[in-house]
């Protein structure tokens, strides 16, 4: 597949996010079979992935999307057919006319924002849920753990002395894990929530669940769901972004310049770490690379960077078996997922060209971007 899309005469121009259609469609139906045999409800979390050209494709197989705050509420509402979920840390006042008329559901972080806006929700007949802490971490990067020692994210069960006027609880504690991290938290979500969870409508177990990984405990994660909702009579809801779009796309660039410094020889690329893959520096990690292999690898070893001035914008250390020259083609892999919701322009670098490679091999591009995205975003 990779092969084919670098020698694709259809991508002309880098950078290039290229979404994989086949791939992203090999996601869909794992988890669109989730669903039918667990009996949940699986969301798109756009935060993740809000690619909305592929949205009602994306709809025939889940049921719906989420969203942090209104502008990804509005986006699902107006792209996808399905139902739409909202929870942001806060609202705005002046937001949530906004809010009410594009989300079905709508969960507040706090007993006070509960207590400010939920009349108006009940109101407008919405659905409303609260998300708690079940205080109870099973990652090991406080970066991604809402369960870390002061959290901002979810009310605890010592600030839940009584079930308030809502529908079903919402809880979000993984990131990128397995079904065996999902066992270990709703054990502690029953033990500090249990009395509660019959009087729901319905519970959200959130996302981080990395179902379409290929050693996802699939058996696991539905024999939870169905447990859980036949023990409390509920509706369970899944919001996974990753999985929808994991290993679904690309990033093409193209080597600008090799520079060498103390024997390390560097790659300058028309991408960057900072601008196209903000996650590589935030998490850190090394994005997987087409036909490149670790530093000891292969006997061609390069430092990955980029045009922007910023000293740091390396990408990681990269191996291959024949020399590289400028001019040449890189592909990067995993590029659907936390990379065109995070993008920037610092540096005045360009954002990719958006495109879809397509079940039949044909590329098209859906997006360009030039001088003027860059200078409508300033003032």
């Amino acid at each position: 597949m990779q092969n084919e899309l670098l020698a694709m005469a259809g991508v002309t121009h880098t950078p290039a996010y290229v979404l994989d259609e086949e791939k992203l469609l090999q996601n869909l139906k794992i988890l669109q079979s989730v669903q039918k045999l667990s009996g949940c409800k699986i969301l798109l979390a756009q935060k993740a992935f809000s690619l909305f050209k592929v949205y009602p494709l994306i709809a025939k197989y889940l049921s719906g999307t989420t969203a942090s705050g209104l502008y990804e509420a509005r986006l699902g509402r107006e792209e996808f057919s399905g139902e739409v979920h909202v929870y942001s840390p806060a609202y705005r006042k002046e937001d949530m006319p906004e809010i009410i008329s594009f989300a079905d559901h709508i969960i507040f972080n706090s007993m006070n924002q509960l207590q400010q806006f939920g009349t108006l929700c009940r109101k407008h007949q919405k659905s409303i849920g609260l998300r708690i802490n079940p205080e109870c971490s099973t990652q090991e990067t406080p970066l991604y753990d809402p369960c870390a020692n002061g959290s901002r994210l979810g009310v605890t069960s010592q600030q839940l002395t009584d079930f308030p006027d809502i529908d079903g609880l919402h809880f979000h504690t993984l990131c990128e894990q397995n079904a065996d991290a999902l066992a270990i938290t709703l054990q502690a979500v029953e033990k500090n929530f249990g009395k509660f969870l019959s009087r729901c409508q319905w519970v959200n177990f959130g996302g981080g669940h990395h179902i379409t990984r290929n050693d996802y405990e699939i058996d696991l994660l539905i024999q939870l769901i169905q447990e859980f909702s036949e023990k409390y009579s509920v509706q369970v809801y899944l919001e996974p972004g990753e999985a929808v779009a994991l290993n679904a796309g690309y990033l093409i660039t193209e080597v600008l310049d090799i520079v060498e410094h103390q024997g390390t020889k560097t790659l300058i690329l028309d991408t960057s770490a900072a601008c196209h893959m903000p996650d590589v520096l935030e998490m850190p990690y090394r994005p997987p690379l087409f036909q490149s292999g670790k530093p000891e690898e292969f006997p061609y070893v390069y430092r990955l960077s980029s045009c922007t001035c910023l000293a740091g914008d390396i990408i990681g250390d990269y191996s291959f078996p024949n020399p590289v020259k400028i001019g040449d083609r890189l592909c990067f892999e995993d590029m659907m997922i936390y990379s065109m919701v995070k993008n920037n322009t610092f540096n005045g670098m360009p954002l990719p060209d958006i495109g879809i490679l397509h079940e039949n091999k044909t590329y098209e591009v859906i997006r360009k971007f030039n001088y003027t995205d860059f200078k409508e975003r300033l003032s």
